[in-house]
């Protein structure tokens, strides 16, 4: 801050001392003036434009300065501005009670040019000091919160609270985990007929969509592998029926994929058992879950029919009651050999 930039006020209801103060300021290379002739006039103009600092007298009518300096420190968008108090030489006991209500120096009647100019000068750099500090902490607090943006778009949210508190994610096995996975029909063929602009525009909505929908169900997204969504039921959060949640949620993202452009169909697969989680990675590291209840559910996708929900039929036999159904039959999936496999399309 320089002498230029600096806006003082200065506070007396006394017209020569205001005149000496602002004619002595003025030879110190201080520009940005303003003068009040009692509290009153100055708690409105404190209030109505920012200052840097405050010369003001104690012994004035209406508002003395012991008021107006208790209402600006007690004001948490005024206290910060530092004041200088103006007392006759014989005020000490008056100064002293402005100190410890927190005024930060006082000048003595008659002025002194030097001292003046140097309490006027020390208050300035302090509140220099003051704004930068404030500034650097504001900064700080932006970047922790852009920092803990990134960790929960990266994690569940569970996840980084364990993360903030013990500086790790420990890895565990997790018993009855509801596995979902995504896959959007003829994207290959989409991305090749559309710029990518416009592919990224709708893969970003529809994504936002699906990421609502699972927090909707108390679910956990998991990460997204070119079109492919996996979430999670019953992994980090308590769900009273994570695998008939993971049904709900996807014939809900189901549902609400066919109704956003360019009208996506869906394919889901859903299976449901134990599973291991943790962080891996160190540069770009990544929540994420492991197991054959996960593989299964990432083949069990690649036969699901558009607007239904395909499982193994032992996971339907736990929600047959709960949901409207129709059987796919026994089907080889890659690395699990023949399975029977049936598909939810309706709640009941």
């Amino acid at each position: 801050m320089t002498r230029e930039d600096a806006r003082i006020l200065v506070v007396d209801d006394n017209e020569d001392n205001r005149f000496t103060l602002s004619r002595r300021l003025k030879k110190n290379g201080y520009r940005q003036l303003e003068t009040a002739v009692n509290g009153i006039d100055a708690l409105a103009k404190i209030r109505s434009q920012p200052f840097d600092l405050v010369l003001l007298d104690i012994m004035m009518p209406e508002m003395d300065g012991y008021e107006v300096l208790e209402t600006v420190k007690k004001d948490e968008s005024l206290r910060h501005i530092p004041i200088i108090m103006i007392s006759a030489a014989d005020e000490l006991e008056s100064v002293v009670k402005c100190i410890e209500l927190g005024a930060e120096d006082f000048l003595p009647k008659p002025f002194n040019a030097t001292l003046l100019r140097a309490r006027v000068s020390a208050s300035l750099e302090k509140k220099q000091l003051r704004d930068q500090e404030e500034a650097y902490r504001a900064q700080i607090l932006a970047e922790q919160k852009r920092t803990d943006e990134l960790l929960h778009a990266i994690i569940p949210a569970t996840a980084v609270r364990e993360l903030k508190e013990t500086g790790v994610v420990r890895p565990r096995n997790y018993e009855g985990v509801g596995i979902l996975f995504c896959d959007i029909v003829g994207f290959t063929a989409y991305c090749d007929r559309n710029l990518p602009e416009t592919v990224v525009a709708h893969l970003q909505a529809l994504i936002e969509a699906f990421e609502a929908i699972v927090e909707d169900h108390q679910m956990e997204k998991i990460k997204t592998i070119g079109d492919a969504f996996m979430a999670t039921s019953g992994l980090l959060r308590p769900v009273e029926a994570p695998l008939l949640t993971a049904v709900r949620c996807g014939l809900e993202m189901s549902r609400i994929a066919g109704t956003m452009e360019p009208n996506w169909e869906v394919r889901i697969g859903l299976h449901f058992g134990p599973v291991v989680a943790g962080i891996v990675g160190k540069q770009q590291f990544l929540f994420d879950v492991w197991g054959d209840t996960v593989n299964i559910a990432a083949r069990l996708v690649e036969h699901g029919t558009p607007g239904a929900v395909a499982m193994t039929a032992a996971a339907w036999e736990e929600i047959k009651e709960e949901c409207d159904s129709r059987a796919l039959g026994v089907i080889d999936i890659k690395g699990k050999g023949q399975l029977d496999v049936v598909e939810a399309f309706a709640i009941r």
